[in-house]
């Protein structure tokens, strides 16, 4: 009978034992579990685990320790007035969105007499990628002046030409392109030319005279609009003395800024001066006149070379012809309709001069 109760007396302490175990375990779990739903780590509770429990009951709780510790973080605070930068903010900032400017901001320019190209280069806008600006806005063939175009300071100028005489070999107008200095189509026309077309030199230009002849403006009358263009703005373009000539218009040497004269440029040619496609090749990382020429787009890649440069044509010019004074920036204000100043006209007349070839 002893011997039975002995017995049973063991079973019920190994019971009562366990019981405890279980209770302590619970216990200790639901203290870690409280204390990371606060939010406060505990550093000394590893320590007491590893003396009162077992090895299979602390693998158990490191799952808990490592939660406890990611609970506590503290969360990032968030002014209620202002928005968190997020992905497509930072996003945007990173691709180099042009900002816009603002109206009181041209209000600010124009009081101060600072054109919008130079507004725009000071804050950066206008099309990133050279090559979406190639082909954003197609060629509006033979379309004269474009409506609703407000000219700035600054025009790039490119011509296609046909040859007369014999063999072809003097060059005369048959197409004149003008962008803005956004690359924005400002002019383009079709000429008649005056003289018997010995070579239309159709594999460089396309031309031929069924597709010229009926719809080609006059001479004179693209000569006129060309030139009331170019009064009292800087004109941009590659070789342009060959433009000049075929157009038989001069221009203040003062405000030509020529691509194939540029010394930054000299290294891309091989001769006396670079090629306009190698140019837009290795400056601007696009393909031109792979088939017929385009004198939009040679007037686009024009203007997108002098960007790419503009304060080192800048220093280049003015090492050349000085710095502008106050009387010749007074005299190179411009209309919308390419007017100038009173004291301008009177010295310089339509603009419409001949000039011989180089």
């Amino acid at each position: 009978m002893a011997q039975e109760l002995s017995s049973n007396w063991k079973k019920l302490q190994g019971k009562i034992k366990a019981e405890s175990t279980a209770t302590s375990s619970s216990a200790t779990k639901a203290t870690v579990k409280r204390k990371a739903d606060e939010g406060a780590p505990s550093k000394s509770q590893p320590k007491r685990q590893k003396l009162q429990n077992p090895s299979k009951q602390r693998r158990e709780q490191r799952p808990l320790s490592n939660t406890s510790n990611k609970s506590s973080r503290k969360p990032t605070y968030t002014h209620p007035l202002k928005k968190p930068m997020g992905v497509a903010q930072s996003s945007a900032i990173a691709k180099g969105t042009p900002a816009t400017i603002t109206p009181s901001l041209a209000l600010w320019a124009e009081d101060n007499d600072i054109s919008p190209e130079d507004l725009a280069e000071a804050y950066n806008l206008g099309v990133k990628n050279n090559a979406s600006l190639m082909a954003a806005e197609p060629a509006r063939v033979n379309e004269g002046l474009a409506p609703g175009v407000d000219v700035g300071k600054y025009i790039a100028l490119d011509c296609e030409m046909v040859g007369i005489g014999p063999e072809g070999r003097e060059s005369v107008l048959a197409r004149v392109s003008v962008v803005d200095f956004h690359g924005r189509q400002v002019y383009d026309s079709f000429v008649r030319p005056r003289e018997p077309v010995t070579d239309w030199r159709t594999h460089i230009t396309g031309l031929t005279p069924r597709i010229l002849l009926p719809v080609a403006r006059s001479f004179d009358e693209v000569q006129e609009a060309v030139a009331v263009l170019m009064r009292g703005r800087i004109i941009v373009g590659h070789d342009i003395r060959h433009d000049l000539a075929v157009l038989q218009l001069d221009h203040p040497s003062g405000q030509i800024r020529d691509t194939a004269r540029f010394a930054g440029y000299r290294q891309y040619g091989h001769g006396p001066k670079p090629a306009l496609r190698v140019l837009a090749r290795e400056v601007l990382g696009v393909e031109i006149q792979t088939g017929h020429h385009s004198s939009i787009e040679d007037a686009r890649v024009a203007m997108l070379l002098f960007r790419k440069r503009k304060s080192d044509f800048d220093v280049q010019h003015a090492g050349k012809y000085g710095l502008p004074t106050e009387k010749t920036i007074a005299s190179e204000k411009v209309g919308v309709d390419g007017s100038k100043g009173q004291e301008a006209k009177s010295k310089k007349g339509t603009g419409k001069k001949k000039k011989k070839r180089h």
